[in-house]
């Protein structure tokens, strides 16, 4: 049986190749999927495209002959130098080679220009982001089976044949029905071939070349691998247990928030789905969006709703508590929270907002993230920088108390990308919790 695989490769191009460089360059094209990443918009934000990194970047060491000893060299055209002069080095103490700096005529070397498709883009994006502190709660069978060994089968896929186990089976196979060995036969046939060179004086001739003939007929009858020796490695599925986690997503749509601010918030969230999408599979989202009231909203609403009104933090924290107490229990969920906002609230209202984090939504949470956003080059009074909003302030206090949480600032859409890998970078083992 044969099988061929006429799967196209990606652009006309070696898929191991394709894989091979990118491994090889993954430091280089994961610079440049960042840079070209803080350019996009939201409906771009997960597609591939062209990225561009530095040539010295590919090229490949080669091995080439030395110049060592003592070599005489004519050099044709020169006027200058005889034998035994030294001659001097170029200015600026550069040596002789070549290099790919670009000339005085304008001339020299692009950079590499590589297209990645969606998932080699969202992979290399993603590759070193994940949740702070997960898998710390109770763990579910999940719906994404890993493959485990489950011994032998008679049948299955070329790819999965076991060479070792059917090799001896039919080792054992030979040896249970005598199969002759090849050095047996050679033997007798190395005796035959003796016996009529010299002669044959106990007429013995007759009785080997009937043994020969035997031994081929029973060599013939018991094959030296059999279909009844083959073996395949059988897989069963078995459920894999993952971590459940809830992430909550909660964005003030108040009056204060232009529409500059809330596309700021939009891109941080449309980022935020992605990336959970992307790694997690058990992880789901909760919208929550606020005025001086709060409510929980589908997708939808949460993204295109023109709803507006004052600010009242804390009803976003109360309905975040009552969403946790009716369907997401500490005990069994990694629950997480992602905050967008101006950082505007209604006076009096900050005392309680900290009062709910402090006894009642941190407690429950692995993580809370935050993100002030607000337009690009603000200020305040004409010779007055504009100062922390009283949200920070109350933040600050509780992350200098060693509250799980992260806080930053974002005045533009460029520093989105930057941001949100700040929030949610990989962290290593005994790292802090709290990142402002």
């Amino acid at each position: 049986m044969q099988i061929l695989d006429r799967r196209l490769n990606p652009s006309g191009r070696s898929l191991p190749n394709r894989q091979r460089f990118l491994r090889r360059a993954k430091a280089l094209v994961q610079d440049a999927v960042r840079d070209a990443s803080a350019k996009r918009g939201i409906r771009s934000a997960d597609s591939g495209g062209e990225v561009s990194i530095p040539l010295h970047g590919i090229r490949e060491p080669t091995f080439h002959h030395g110049d060592g000893g003592v070599r005489d060299h004519v050099l044709p055209g020169n006027k200058e130098y005889r034998a035994g002069d030294e001659i001097p080095r170029p200015p600026g103490g550069g040596g002789g080679g070549g290099g790919s700096e670009g000339s005085p005529d304008g001339s020299g070397e692009d950079e590499f220009r590589f297209v990645l498709t969606r998932e080699e883009f969202l992979d290399l994006f993603l590759d070193d982001l994940e949740l702070p502190e997960m898998a710390k709660r109770r763990l579910v069978e999940g719906s994404d089976p890993a493959w485990h060994r489950a011994g032998y089968a008679v049948s299955g896929s070329p790819a999965n044949l076991s060479i070792a186990r059917t090799m001896r089976n039919s080792l054992s196979r030979r040896i249970a029905l005598r199969r002759p060995k090849p050095e047996e036969a050679e033997a007798l046939r190395e005796e035959i071939a003796r016996r009529e060179a010299e002669g044959d004086p106990d007429d013995r001739l007759p009785a080997l070349r009937a043994e020969l003939e035997r031994m081929g007929r029973r060599t013939q009858r018991i094959p030296y691998i059999d279909p009844v020796d083959v073996r395949y490695r059988r897989f069963e599925p078995v459920p894999r247990p993952v971590a459940q986690a809830v992430m909550f997503c909660l964005m003030d749509v108040s009056g204060s928030m232009t529409e500059d601010m809330k596309d700021l918030a939009k891109r941080f969230y449309v980022l935020l789905y992605l990336f959970l999408q992307r790694r997690y599979k058990h992880v789901e989202l909760v919208f929550i969006r606020h005025t001086h009231e709060a409510a929980e909203v589908d997708e939808e609403t949460f993204f295109n709703s023109r709803e507006t009104g004052g600010t009242l933090v804390s009803t976003a924290l109360e309905e975040m508590r009552r969403v946790v107490a009716d369907r997401y229990p500490p005990a069994d969920w990694n629950i997480y929270a992602a905050q967008a906002s101006d950082g505007d609230n209604a006076s009096g209202d900050s005392q309680r907002t900290a009062r709910l984090l402090t006894e009642e939504i941190l407690p429950a949470c692995q993580y809370y993230a935050y993100i002030e956003v607000g337009r690009d080059g603000e200020h305040g009074m004409p010779g007055f920088p504009r100062g922390p909003t009283d949200l920070w302030r109350t933040y600050e206090t509780l992350v200098a108390m060693g509250a799980p949480m992260a806080m930053k600032k974002v005045r533009h859409r460029r520093e989105i990308f930057p941001v949100f890998r700040e929030l949610f970078q990989k962290q290593p083992a005994g790292g802090e919790g709290a990142r402002a």
